[in-house]
């Protein structure tokens, strides 16, 4: 019935009830020290309420979490009926699907999305992205939705080869990025459809802790940046992260046309593993990052890549870009809205100095001369400007 894994995992499988219980409670408990522990039900069968004390003594004398993975949907309604779902950390056994030969609809960062059928998609993540990541985006979607915010509808996490995923309903739909590619006589109504969702994200009003605050993201990676910055430094940028109000907005952080979804003939959001609120000068100043700045002043690696994950190509990112904030902002003189990129680059700047507090490899390899060029180059020879625009 219990196999040792390792010293704070263990396999339990067959069938536990009251005639084997005790032979159960006895390798258990022997099994495992104090502290958290695992338990793998992949190969439990079943669990009485009698084997469902004993998991219950092995959190009181083990002191710590008990969770129990891999749990078929039978198991699962026996936790979920006598309320031990609340007691433990149940986690359901992950649905395997093949994507092989679905059509691929989107490509990023952190992975790809396919078609499944006409009904659904699946984005699968990259094999370095953890579990807990990924619920954690399923669950923001589900957050947003919730509040009001046009997103879509997220069903499962999965299990795709040595990767993970989760299901989207998404009704004969396609990224925003290819229809605007596709069908460049339509470029207008989408780029004023794209302005729309903008305009309904930043005004979503959410309630105080719906998502985690951005100064407070930002805060927690400062300390991260302590191996290329001096100590006034790190105060200096905990300092500018003070000056942004307590906003209510939803900040996407990489609100471009290839995180975006068509359906029905209106947009929604679909990546959004990094959400939270706060004030929308910084998702502002992440689309001018994507759309504006890094189409123009990328290296053909980092270009090809953008292209890819937004579905167009440079000149179409940029027109794009461009076109955005001529009716997000409504100044359409050229010489006027350069003069608004400008002080928008501040933050675009502050922006990418953080990314290295992400711990992200292509930003690790160019830590010294970000930190030169736009810390020490930019941030601090304009401070007053910076804490202004922050501010306001």
């Amino acid at each position: 019935m219990v196999t040792k894994i390792n010293d704070t995992t263990l396999k339990i499988s067959g069938r536990v009830d009251s005639s084997n219980a005790k032979q159960f409670e006895d390798e258990l408990l022997s099994s495992v020290g104090k502290g958290d522990v695992t338990l793998d039900a992949q190969e439990l069968e079943y669990i009485s309420s009698a084997g469902l004390r004993v998991l219950l003594k092995l959190k009181k004398t083990g002191g710590g979490n008990v969770c129990v993975i891999n749990v078929s949907s039978e198991i699962y309604d026996i936790f979920s009926v006598t309320g031990f779902d609340n007691i433990l950390d149940v986690k359901r056994a992950l649905r395997e699907i093949d994507v092989t030969g679905c059509e691929i609809i989107g490509q990023g960062g952190n992975g790809t999305v396919y078609r499944l059928d006409d009904d659904k998609i699946v984005k699968v993540y990259r094999p370095i992205i953890s579990l807990e990541q990924i619920e954690r985006e399923r669950d923001f979607a589900k957050t947003a939705l919730i509040n009001g915010v046009p997103c879509v509808i997220a069903y499962d996490v999965v299990k795709c080869g040595d990767s993970f995923g989760i299901v989207f309903e998404m009704l004969k739909s396609d990224t925003l990025g290819n229809a605007m590619r596709n069908a460049p006589e339509k470029f207008d109504e989408y780029i004023e459809k794209y302005v729309a969702l903008a305009k309904e994200m930043h005004g979503a009003k959410l309630k105080k802790g719906t998502f985690v605050n951005i100064k407070d993201v930002l805060h927690a990676r400062v300390p991260k940046l302590a191996k290329w910055c001096s100590e006034e430094e790190l105060n200096f940028l905990n300092s500018l992260i003070d000056e942004m109000p307590d906003g209510d907005s939803l900040i996407h952080g990489d609100f471009h046309p290839g995180n975006i979804m068509i359906q029905d003939g209106e947009l929604v959001l679909i990546d959004m593993p990094e959400v939270t609120m706060g004030a929308k000068i910084w998702d502002i100043a992440a689309i001018y990052r994507d759309m504006i700045s890094a189409p123009q002043v990328s290296d053909e690696k980092t270009l090809k890549m953008l292209e890819r994950s937004m579905g167009l190509p440079k000149d179409m990112i940029v027109k794009t870009g461009y076109k955005f904030f001529e009716l997000y902002t409504g100044i359409t003189d050229r010489e006027q809205l350069e003069s608004y990129f400008k002080g928008l680059g501040l933050v675009y700047a502050l922006n990418v100095v953080f990314v290295l507090g992400t711990g992200s490899p292509h930003a690790m390899e160019k830590a010294d001369a970000i930190i030169e060029n736009l810390l020490r180059g930019v941030l601090i020879p304009n401070e007053q400007a910076l804490r202004h625009l922050l501010r306001s």
